[in-house]
């Protein structure tokens, strides 16, 4: 899971690790800036509805009402200040929408900051009312009891990144290169599932394991293990939730061929084992703590 470091949190009324949340957030005290980056294991797409922020994600802007923040999972950044900002805050996991092939194109607008895009979008302002509909829509039908269907869920996150995308203008701000630890990360997306080493992933960055390593975890905080680990216990979580499959079913689909050792990571990644984990959050409102953005 992703580290505990500071931030502006991500309320989730409904548990932590779910594969898609959404919440309102509001910061109407003072907030001092956030000692370092933080990065995590999800997408983020915030949407502010007022007041502004100034955020560090490769360079500084201050983000508006009316625009939209995307933060692709593994992005260091870091509020700097904030001035009584409101937001939407919309998360959700990369590795599962990557495992439903319907929902993989949902990953384009973040694959463009990624690649050098602005994270921030404009949303034109007869838009806005729209969109913001579309959040508190996912925001009810996740507190439902038992929480949104897997459809309904996909429904409403595509027509909201679709509005993000019609919005902004990718071919005109993108063109910087892809360093090594977001192609890393990329790969790692889309091989988590398969069988996959650290080694592995040098061999496709063509660097050697030692010097990937440092890499990724100098910039993101994590090893290339741990993003490994993180994307496969992600895509079972999501599989606890929305199938009736058996453990040992599942992980075999998120990549380990040993039951046993799937279950000891997985009750050390959350303190419960998958079967607990399941009935926890399948039916009920859970007791974690909500994440950080």
């Amino acid at each position: 899971m992703a580290e505990r470091q500071r931030g502006i949190r991500i309320e989730d009324a409904r548990g932590k690790g779910r594969p898609v949340f959404v919440s309102r957030w509001a910061q109407h005290k003072a907030h001092e800036p956030a000692p370092r980056a933080v990065t995590h294991d999800y997408a983020v797409l915030g949407y502010c509805t007022a007041g502004t922020t100034t955020i560090e994600q490769r360079g500084h802007f201050t983000l508006q009402a009316g625009e939209v923040l995307l933060i692709p999972a593994g992005e260091p950044h870091r509020h700097v200040d904030v001035q009584r900002p409101e937001f939407w805050m919309l998360g959700f996991c990369p590795v599962c929408l990557l495992a439903d092939e319907a929902s993989a194109e949902l990953l384009t607008p973040f694959e463009h900051v990624r690649s050098g895009a602005s994270a921030v979008v404009k949303i034109p302002e007869p838009r806005r009312a729209f969109l913001e509909h579309l959040f508190v829509e996912l925001r009810d039908e996740s507190e439902r009891d038992g929480g949104a269907s897997p459809a309904v869920e996909r429904s409403l996150l595509t027509l909201i990144i679709s509005e993000v995308s019609r919005a902004a203008d990718w071919q005109a701000r993108s063109g910087a290169a892809d360093g090594l630890v977001t192609e890393t990360l990329r790969y790692i997306e889309r091989h988590c599932l398969e069988p996959l080493s650290p080694r592995d992933v040098a061999a496709a960055m063509h660097r050697s394991p030692a010097h990937l390593t440092t890499a990724v975890r100098r910039a993101t905080g994590r090893s290339v293990q741990e993003w490994i680990i993180s994307g496969r216990m992600s895509e079972a979580r999501r599989r606890l939730l929305h199938s009736d499959e058996i453990v040992a079913v599942i992980a075999e689909r998120v990549g380990y061929a040993d039951a046993t050792h799937f279950i000891r990571l997985f009750r050390r990644a959350h303190g419960v084992t998958p079967t607990a984990w399941r009935a926890r959050y399948r039916h009920g409102t859970g007791g974690e703590d909500p994440p950080e953005a």
